[in-house]
């Protein structure tokens, strides 16, 4: 049986999209294995957000190579996509496939195998109409939570991003293939679905089905035996009062709501073409914390987008200090060619930079404890995912509004969801008591 294994970087699209992959070599008699072990074949999929993800894409190319000289490696995704010739030239690539046609990779894999030389498969989709259909039909690993992607593309061209040039146009999944996997996914015994893409609050907007996301999220919510419905990340300008109003009765739908800020600066954000001010993102959010007791709100937060000055910064950090969100990723402007912000003047050096993501990184650690100590002595229903790497002898799964939660057990609690009691804040989870 031949051997093949996965590396994922990313977003959650990446993720959804690596474990279809999986799938389809498993239906042509390959076995998954642990990127770290010898394999025939590595699949490599990549993220071009950052120069930090080119970077670690390449560095996990040779990894590969060093495991397993002669087994074929594919490098497919965003990377792919925007730099198509850069990665084709790296040493030990077979493969090269863009953001699309991914369904086709085992067949290429077997070509490359074949023929011994490398294929490259990447095309330009700007006129793309279709989503790409890879879906999930088994459960291969015992999982509690699966992602399905319900949208693809993006139209919104903020000045630093490259993803609507690796990803193209809008394309929403048609509803009633939505629902059915949904459907399937709980017959697998999954309890809680990731509704992901890449500007998922545009879903339906580009006519490819007649009802738009929140009526999406209704439809869902009435599939029986789905326990949980969370959402990634969303455009705050779509959480509306009436969004939230219906939200709100909807018990299915987690109270966790990721809505990416980038910047706590108006200034700011108009030259990186947001389409809001922080005035509108805080109401937003203390109208969510208002409706929702309990919810937990995460953002994005970019450091050293051009022309960003000390007092910008300040300005940034404590928008965000008031604001008291649940947490924050935070990362550093990285210029990416063909994006108008690239060409931008006042470039921020790499030293400031480094130390605007040490201050905010150091804040998120206190919003997180902040939220954690909210729940202390609170008990509240866990969804248990998997023997936990943290801390042996531990159980970890999800509350509804993201605390990852240990429990010291020797049972088996996977794919239960468990009434449990919060004891204790530690950096990135809780322990609690069954």
């Amino acid at each position: 049986m031949k051997r093949v294994a996965f590396y994922t970087l990313g977003c959650k699209v990446n993720q959804y999209e690596t474990e279809a992959l999986e799938e389809l070599f498993i239906n042509e008699g390959y076995k998954v294995v642990d990127f770290n072990r010898a394999a025939d074949v590595y699949v490599i999929n990549t993220c071009t957000v950052t120069h930090h993800g080119d970077s670690k894409s390449r560095q996990v190319i040779r990894r590969a190579k060093r495991k397993n000289p002669d087994a074929v490696v594919v490098v497919m995704g965003c990377y792919v996509q925007v730099s198509p010739d850069e990665v084709m030239a790296l040493q030990g690539v077979d493969v090269v496939m863009g953001t699309a046609d991914k369904s086709r990779v085992v067949s290429l894999v077997e070509e490359a195998g074949r023929n011994a030389r490398p294929i490259k498969l990447v095309r330009d989709f700007k006129s793309d109409e279709d989503f790409e259909e890879l879906t999930l039909k088994k459960n291969h690993r015992g999982r509690t939570r699966a992602f399905v992607k319900v949208q693809e593309g993006c139209r919104q061209f903020c000045t630093y991003c490259i993803i609507p040039y690796a990803r193209g146009p809008l394309r929403s999944r048609p509803a009633e293939r939505v629902l059915g996997q949904i459907e399937r996914l709980v017959e697998l015994g999954y309890r809680e679905v990731v509704l992901t893409g890449i500007h998922v609050t545009s879903y339906g907007t580009d006519h490819g089905t007649d009802i738009d996301l929140l009526g999406l999220i209704k439809r869902v919510h009435q599939i029986p035996g789905l326990d949980r419905i969370r959402l990634s990340s969303l455009e705050p300008t779509y959480i509306t009062p009436e969004f939230i109003e219906e939200i709100a009765g909807l018990q299915k739908v987690c109270r966790h709501f990721h809505l990416s800020l980038q910047s706590g600066y108006d200034e700011t954000l108009k030259r990186m073409g947001r389409r809001y001010t922080t005035a509108e993102y805080r109401e937003i959010v203390q109208r969510l914390k208002e409706t929702l007791p309990g919810v937990a709100v995460t953002t994005d937060v970019m450091v050293g987008f051009p022309g960003e000055t000390g007092q910008e910064f300040k300005k940034t950090y404590g928008f965000l200090e008031d604001l008291k969100l649940y947490n924050m990723h935070v990362f550093k402007y990285s210029p990416r060619k063909g994006t108008p912000a690239a060409a931008f003047a006042d470039q921020v050096s790499a030293r400031a930079k480094d130390e605007r993501s040490s201050a905010l990184i150091a804040l998120a650690a206190r919003c997180r404890k902040n939220f954690h100590d909210h729940f202390v002595g609170k008990s509240l229903k866990v969804l248990y995912e998997q023997r936990s790497g943290l801390l042996k002898g531990h159980y970890e799964g999800l509350t509804d509004n993201y605390i990852k939660v240990l429990v010291p057990t020797d049972q088996n609690l996977n794919n239960r969801l468990i009434e449990t009691r919060l004891l204790e804040s530690r950096e990135d989870y809780m322990l609690g008591r069954l």
